[in-house]
C-alpha cells in the first residue's frame, strides 16, 4: 500500500532540509516497526519548501492469537469434569458457548480460557495517530513559532498533503491543519493548487510545476548546466563540494547562470577570491590550470534568465564585495602578522581560558612537546614560530569581513612577508581538517599544530565543565576531536594520549575549575566516544569496534590498527574457534580475585605445556603488540588454541587444593593479561553464538 507525505513549508535554509529529512526517514521507521506495521522501503525528497515522503507499507498489523485467561482450572471445572457457575460466567462475559473454554497453561499454573484472533488495526489508523508525533519530534538547528500556538518548527507550515493507498487522510490533523491531497506549486512559477493521487502523480504534476522534488535529479541538472556553461571556456568549477550541496538544497527548479567580473581583481589569491564570491552571493569560481579566471557561477531558484535580471545583479554585488576583498588585502599586509599577533590580547577565547595571546602561549608549549614525541624534533623552532602568529589574522581586517579565511589568510601574509615556508604552510593549514571529509594539513607542522589547537579547546572546555550534549556542542569538540583522531590515523602519529592530555592540563595551570584525573578521564572518553563513530562509518563491524578499543584509547592510533587487524582475520578458520575459547577463558576468570602464578605447582602435563607454549607466545607476541602489529601478533597468540582445548580437556580448574586452583586460574589470568593487549574478544559476536555463557571445567 502506498503512503505519501508532504509537509509544505515557507522557505527552509538548506541545513534544515537536509536534516529534516533524514530524522523524518528515521522516526516513521522506529514508529511503524513499533507499531508492527511492515515496510518494504521508504523514500525521502526535499525542496526548501517541502519535506517529502513516501514508502510501500502494509495496510495494517497482523492478525495475532489472542488467549484470555478466565478462572483457575481448579475453580472452573467441578470434580466430575463439569463447568461450574465461574466457567459459566466467564464464557457469558467473552460472548462464547461454554463448550469453546479449554485449559490453558499459563506461568502460574492452568486456567480456562480462550484462544481467538485479533485483528490488527489498519495503517490508515495507526498513520493518523503517529504521525502528529513524528512531525513535532523533528529536530532542527533552529527553530520558530507562528501564530499564537506554542508549537515549532524549522519555518511554518502550510500545508499538509497525505495520501494513504490513494486517498487522503483527512482524520490526521496537525496544528490545525487538516491533511488533504492537494500540493502546490513553485512559489513565483505556478503557485496554484493540485489535487493528486498517487507518488507518481505528485511528482509529475510537480516536475510541470517547475519542482523537482529529488535533490539528486536537481544535482544532475545543475552539473549538466555548468558543464554547459563552461564548455567553451575549458575551464572547470573551483571545488567547494559544501556550497554545491547547499546550492542543491536551497532551489526547487534549478537554473544555472555565469557572469563575469574585472579582471583587474585576478590580482587576489584564488582563496580570497572565491569567498568573496561564496559568502553572501553563494557563486562558485571558475578555474583554468588551477588559476582563477574571471568567471563565476550562480544557481537561481528560476526557469531561465532571459533579461539577464539575475546576472547583471549579481555582477553589480559581486564588484563591490571584491572591491572590499582588495582593499582589506592592501591594506592588512602594510603590518606584520607580529604586529597583529600583539592584538590578539583583546580578543576573547573564552572567558575564564583568557584571550588569543593566552591560548597561543599555550600552543607554543603544546607544539614543542609534540614535535618531541612525534619525532618532528627538526621543525620545532619553526612549529612555534607558526603557533605564535597562527591566530594573528584573527584581528585582520579581512578575516572580520570574512571569517571562513581565517587560517588561510595569515599563511598568506606569512609568506609574502618572507616567512619559511613550514611557518606560513603550517599557519595556513592548522584548522583543517573541519570535518571527516576534509583533507588533513599536508605539510607535519600544520598537522601538529592542527592537533596543539583543537586540544587546547578540548581540554579547556572539558576542564571548566562545560556540557557536551546531543544539541549543545558550541566549541564544535566532536569535530575537533574527529578532526584529531584523522590526523593521527592518516599520519600515523604514535605516542600517548594520556600523556599529552597531562600536558595540556598542565599549561593550562589553575585556569581549569576540574581536577587533573577527571578532566583527563573526561577527555579520554570523550576521545574513545568519538574514534568509535570514526570507525564504525569507516565501515568496521561494531563489535569489533567495541572489541578493538575495549584495552584502551592512550594510542589511538594502535587502538585503531586493533580494529583493523580483527577485521581482517575475522575471516579467518581460526578466528571463530579463538574467540570462543578466549570467551571461555573470560568467563572463568569472572569475577575471580587476582592469583600469583608459580610454575612449581604445576601438576598436570598439560597444564606445564600451556605455560611453555604462553611463553614462547608471549615473548614473540609481546614486541608486535608493543611496535603495532596486530595483525601478526594476533596470528601468533591463535597458537595458544590446542594448548588451551588440550588444558581444558584434561585439567580440572576449579580444584580442590586452593593452591592448585589458584595457580591455574593464574596462568589463565596471564594469558588473559596478553590477549587483551590485542582486543577484548568477549565483545566480539559470532554468528549462531549460544545465547548462553560458555563453562569452564
Amino acid at each position: 500500500m502506498e503512503f505519501l507525505l508532504e509537509i509544505l513549508t515557507e522557505e527552509m535554509p538548506a541545513s534544515h532540509v537536509r536534516v529534516g529529512l533524514e530524522e523524518l526517514d528515521d522516526r516513521l521507521r522506529e514508529e511503524l516497526a513499533e507499531q508492527e506495521i511492515a515496510v518494504q522501503d521508504i523514500w525521502t525528497f526535499g525542496t526548501p519548501r517541502r519535506l517529502v515522503v513516501t514508502a510501500d507499507i502494509a495496510s495494517g498489523q497482523p492478525e495475532a492469537e489472542e488467549v484470555v485467561s478466565g478462572p483457575p482450572k481448579a475453580v472452573g471445572l467441578a470434580a466430575d469434569g463439569s463447568y461450574t457457575q465461574a466457567a459459566l460466567g466467564f464464557a457469558r462475559s467473552q460472548g462464547v458457548p461454554v463448550e469453546s473454554l479449554s485449559v490453558v497453561r499459563t506461568a502460574k499454573g492452568e486456567y480456562l480460557g480462550l484462544k481467538r484472533v485479533k485483528k490488527g488495526r489498519t495503517a490508515r489508523a495507526i498513520l493518523a495517530e503517529i504521525l502528529p508525533d513524528v512531525i513535532a519530534s523533528l529536530p532542527f538547528p533552529k527553530t520558530m513559532r507562528w501564530g499564537e500556538g506554542a508549537f515549532r518548527f524549522s519555518r511554518p507550515i502550510h500545508n499538509i498533503l497525505c495520501l494513504v493507498d490513494g486517498t487522503a487522510l483527512e482524520e490526521f490533523v496537525f496544528e490545525g491543519l487538516r491533511a488533504n491531497d492537494t500540493t502546490r506549486g513553485h512559489r513565483i512559477l505556478a503557485p496554484q493548487t493540485f489535487r493528486v493521487r498517487s507518488f507518481a502523480e505528485y511528482r509529475d504534476v510537480l516536475r510541470r510545476a517547475y519542482v523537482i522534488i529529488d535533490p539528486e535529479e536537481r544535482r544532475a541538472m545543475v552539473e549538466s548546466q555548468i558543464k554547459d556553461r563552461l564548455a567553451g571556456a575549458g575551464a572547470e568549477l573551483y571545488p567547494d563540494p559544501e556550497l554545491m550541496e547547499m546550492l542543491v538544497y536551497s532551489v526547487e527548479h534549478p537554473f544555472v547562470i555565469s557572469g563575469s567580473f574585472s579582471e583587474s581583481y585576478l590580482g587576489l589569491p584564488l582563496e580570497v577570491l572565491s569567498t568573496a564570491m561564496r559568502e553572501g552571493q553563494r557563486l562558485l569560481a571558475v578555474v583554468k590550470d588551477k588559476k582563477q579566471l574571471p568567471l563565476f557561477i550562480g544557481l537561481a531558484d528560476a526557469a531561465g534568465d532571459a533579461k539577464e535580471l539575475i546576472r547583471h545583479g549579481n555582477e553589480r554585488v559581486l564588484r563591490a564585495r571584491l572591491e572590499d576583498a582588495r582593499f582589506f588585502w592592501d591594506q592588512d599586509r602594510k603590518a606584520s602578522l607580529a604586529h597583529y599577533a600583539a592584538g590578539l590580547r583583546q580578543v576573547v577565547f573564552q572567558e575564564k581560558l583568557g584571550s588569543y595571546e593566552d591560548k597561543t602561549q599555550r600552543l607554543k608549549k603544546i607544539v614543542a612537546y609534540l614535535c618531541d614525541r612525534a619525532d618532528a624534533a627538526r621543525i620545532k623552532k619553526e612549529a612555534v614560530e607558526a603557533a605564535a602568529l597562527c591566530k594573528a589574522d584573527l584581528v585582520t581586517g579581512m578575516v572580520k569581513e570574512f571569517p571562513s579565511l581565517q587560517g588561510k589568510v595569515g599563511g598568506l601574509y606569512a609568506r609574502l612577508a618572507g616567512a619559511p615556508a613550514t611557518v606560513s604552510s603550517a599557519i595556513y593549514e592548522h584548522y583543517e581538517p573541519v570535518s571527516l571529509d576534509d583533507p588533513i594539513p599536508a605539510s607535519t607542522a600544520g598537522a601538529l599544530l592542527s592537533i596543539a589547537d583543537k586540544i587546547d579547546t578540548v581540554v579547556g572546555v572539558l576542564g571548566l565543565g562545560i556540557q557536551v550534549t546531543g544539541s549543545s556542542d558550541p566549541f564544535g569538540l566532536r569535530r575537533g576531536v574527529q578532526g584529531i583522531e584523522k590526523i593521527l590515523l592518516e599520519r600515523r602519529f604514535s605516542f600517548s594520549l594520556g600523556r599529552l592530555l597531562d600536558k595540556v592540563v598542565m599549561v593550562y595551570g589553575a585556569r581549569l575549575t576540574k581536577r587533573k584525573e577527571e578532566v583527563k578521564a573526561t577527555a579520554l572518553e570523550f576521545f574513545a566516544g568519538r574514534l568509535r563513530y570514526v570507525c564504525e562509518t569507516q565501515g568496521f563491524r561494531y563489535d569489533l569496534v567495541n572489541a578493538g578499543l575495549a584495552p584502551g584509547v592512550d594510542n589511538i592510533y594502535h587502538a585503531w590498527l586493533r580494529v583493523k587487524a580483527l577485521d581482517g582475520l575475522k575471516a579467518s578458520p581460526a578466528f571463530e574457534p579463538f574467540i570462543l575459547m578466549a570467551k571461555r577463558v573470560n568467563n572463568i576468570l569472572r569475577d575471580q580475585p587476582s592469583a600469583r602464578l608459580n610454575s612449581g605447582l604445576f601438576e598436570e602435563k598439560e597444564e606445564r605445556e600451556l605455560f611453555t607454549a604462553f611463553g614462547i607466545v608471549k615473548n614473540n607476541a609481546t614486541p608486535l603488540i608493543t611496535k603495532g602489529d596486530f595483525g601478526r601478533a594476533q596470528a601468533i597468540i591463535f597458537r595458544l588454541q590446542p594448548c588451551l582445548n588440550t588444558f581444558f580437556d584434561k585439567v580440572l580448574v576449579m580444584a580442590e587444593d586452593k593452591k592448585v586452583r589458584q595457580n591455574r586460574l593464574a596462568l589463565l589470568q596471564a594469558i588473559r593479561k596478553l590477549l587483551l593487549g590485542v582486543a577484548d574478544y568477549s565483545h566480539v559476536v559470532l554468528e549462531g553464538e549460544s545465547a548462553g555463557r560458555p563453562t569452564g571445567r
